[in-house]
């Protein structure tokens, strides 16, 4: 196992995640790329994993958690942790340590920039990016809202705990209408899938449809809505994770269409 940062030759595959196999993934558009492109100079750091035949097989994304969807200071937050565990394509690489490989560059990457500790989201049910995960490599929680825990390994004494945005802003509703407003930051395909396919689906079920879409890469517009991806019809908010499909989405909104009746 190698690990070594993006470099132009894999920055494609960076940013469908590794799943340059998938279909669904080219739902997503070039959000990913874009944001790759914004955030080059704003201090964004990749590792990747590679097997002893030269296969990409895992990925740790991180940046200062200035620049982040939470609040704090002197620290690098982990976006994501991923190793490819799919048949098609790259293949199988996970129970290899692809992870935890990934995880120690990571943490030494940041000590070397000179950071007081990395932090790192996580879910407290064994789904993606558990937090159990990152309590077995010394991460404590700092920070819980919902089933999303904030977890953070300090490397400096002096250094504060991160915490949550809870700063909330409910949507702007057009009378008469269904308001389907999204939010979208580009660094994840998984949200980016969300977004397009709601814009679709808006733009499908006629005039009384109304898309919004807030660009969250503008911190001062992220900090009104206090999370960096969301979708929500009127000001119902509609769990984004995993992607929820398009004919579910459309339905959602075309049963508010017909309440307008």
């Amino acid at each position: 196992m190698r690990i070594i940062s993006l470099s132009p030759e894999h920055e494609k595959l960076y940013c469908v995640c590794l799943e340059d196999w998938s279909e669904e993934i080219k739902e997503a558009g070039d959000h990913k790329a874009k944001w790759l492109e914004k955030m080059r100079d704003k201090g964004l750091r990749v590792k990747l994993a590679l097997d002893d035949e030269g296969q990409v097989g895992g990925m740790i994304q991180y940046i200062p958690i200035e620049e982040s969807f939470v609040e704090g200071k002197d620290l690098y937050l982990i976006l994501c942790i991923w190793v490819h565990g799919h048949k098609r394509g790259q293949g199988n690489f996970q129970k290899k340590g692809m992870g935890t490989a990934l995880l120690e560059a990571a943490e030494n990457d940041a000590r070397e920039l000179g950071t007081k500790g990395m932090a790192a989201w996580g879910m407290a049910l064994p789904v993606f990016m558990r937090a159990s995960w990152f309590k077995k490599h010394g991460y404590k929680k700092a920070d819980a809202q919902g089933l999303q825990v904030l977890l953070w390994k300090p490397f400096a004494e002096g250094c504060a705990p991160p915490r949550w945005m809870r700063n909330k802003k409910a949507p702007d509703l057009q009378p008469g209408k269904v308001t389907v407003t999204a939010l979208l930051n580009g660094w994840c395909p998984a949200m980016n899938m969300t977004f397009e396919r709601a814009k679709r689906a808006a733009g499908e079920l006629g005039e009384k449809v109304v898309f919004q879409a807030v660009d969250t890469f503008d911190r001062s517009v992220f900090r009104q809505w206090g999370e960096p991806d969301a979708l929500f019809i009127d000001r119902k908010a509609l769990r984004t994770g995993p992607p929820p499909s398009y004919e579910k989405i459309r339905k959602k909104i075309a049963k508010q269409v017909k309440k307008l009746r």
